[in-house]
């Protein structure tokens, strides 16, 4: 298994305590192989990946979407990822 590419996302996770309610944000990555895409919690067989696509937010960053044949998944990035989607689409596509 061959690594193509990677970039960084954010997972922002909400706590509750008895007072306050917090935000925590953990910083992950999101993995191109040849064989498959993954995350922190899932993975993705490459043939049943179709694309990715990216939506610029004001003064926030982005979010990455990627399209699966069992649905979408999106993920909070502070850079573009232009160039995790091209390496994707240039092998892929």
């Amino acid at each position: 298994m061959q690594l193509l590419a990677k970039h960084p996302y954010i997972k922002t996770e909400r706590k509750l305590t008895s007072t306050l309610q917090y935000e925590v944000e953990h910083n992950r990555y999101i993995f191109l192989y040849n064989e498959k895409v993954v995350t922190e919690h899932r993975e993705f067989p490459i043939n049943e990946v179709m694309d990715f696509s990216y939506r610029k937010l004001t003064n926030q960053g982005g979010i990455l979407y990627l399209h699966t044949t069992h649905g979408v998944y999106s993920y909070m990035v502070e850079s573009s990822p232009q160039d995790f989607i091209e390496i994707f689409r240039i092998h892929f596509k």
